[in-house]
């Protein structure tokens, strides 16, 4: 009888091999989803107050957090520290199933919901730094005779500050937030418009669903060594600056955005073609959307 009891005991506590796995689960679904947001590890940690190396651990599936450590990250990145669990959040079906699949189902679910009419004439364009979203945005709006905002700079004009002062100011969330806002008043004010979207404004769901719905999204797509190089060109570096592991920590973000950005109603590969092709294959794409000639200029 001992025996049994000792038995039943032994089966209702979970083994090693379990913890293992759920640590692991929780430390790629941390680096997943700091790669979403682009924020560094070193980052994260700062505004979770925990050591860059800890954080590593945790990652890496070798760290035990405690509930509030997880509880920090997860307010870091704007989440609920439930989302951080495997299967966790409310679409816990969803969350197994392949990238390919889930974008398929997220598509049909688009189509079958929202027609084209309330997304009018606005084209907004989705991609990683180094995309060309403000050099075609522009482009593309002077053919479509549409206004042209880039939300990055509508954000830096209303809060007074660079992009890279805002982030390591208010924090992640916070961004998010001012993100939202300005995009939400370009959807109220404009019926005809070319926007260019921050590079993560896939990492937050409710902007993201609030852009699918009420604009044409193009994503922009360009092979890594070329966002890399375009990025350096530009001076812009966030958020890359002062790490060794720039063209790792790139890769990995795009890999773990690709999924979100394969949502857009339309894809446009800008890798290795001239700043002229890829301005007439957007037209192409964008009256394809439209369903309409859109207006050349000569």
């Amino acid at each position: 009888m001992k025996e049994r009891n000792m038995d039943a005991q032994s089966d209702s506590k979970p083994s090693r091999n379990d913890n293992t796995a759920l640590l692991a689960a929780i430390g790629a679904r941390v680096r997943t989803e700091r790669a979403k947001r682009g924020m560094t590890r070193r980052a994260l940690a700062e505004q979770c107050h925990t050591s860059d190396r800890y954080l590593a651990q945790i990652e890496g599936g070798a760290g035990n957090p405690s509930v509030l450590v997880l509880d920090a990250i997860a307010r870091a990145l704007g989440l609920d520290p439930i989302d951080l669990l495997p299967g966790g959040a409310a679409l816990r079906g969803l969350r197994r199933l392949p990238p390919a699949q889930l974008t398929a189902l997220m598509r049909a679910a688009e189509k079958r919901n929202r027609g084209t009419a309330q997304r009018a004439r606005r084209i907004a364009l989705i991609g990683l730094r180094g995309a060309g979203k403000s050099t075609l945005g522009d482009a593309l709006a002077e053919r479509i005779d549409a206004p042209f905002v880039e939300i990055d700079g509508m954000i830096e004009q209303r809060h007074g500050a660079p992009l890279a002062t805002l982030f390591e100011v208010y924090g992640q969330s916070t961004f998010r937030r001012f993100e939202r806002d300005c995009l939400t008043e370009v959807l109220n004010d404009y019926g005809n418009v070319v926007i260019a979207t921050a590079g993560g404004v896939v990492a937050d769901e409710d902007t993201f669903a609030q852009l699918l719905e009420n604009a044409h999204v193009i994503w922009l797509q360009a092979s890594p060594a070329e966002h890399m190089r375009r990025v350096m060109e530009q001076g812009d570096f966030r958020p890359m600056e002062r790490n060794r592991d720039a063209m790792k920590d790139l890769v990995t973000i795009l890999d773990a955005r690709a999924p979100l950005y394969g949502r857009a109603h339309a894809t446009l590969d800008t890798a290795g073609k001239s700043l002229a092709a890829c301005v007439e294959e957007l037209v192409k794409v964008a009256e394809g959307l439209m369903g309409r000639s859109c207006t050349h200029k000569s």
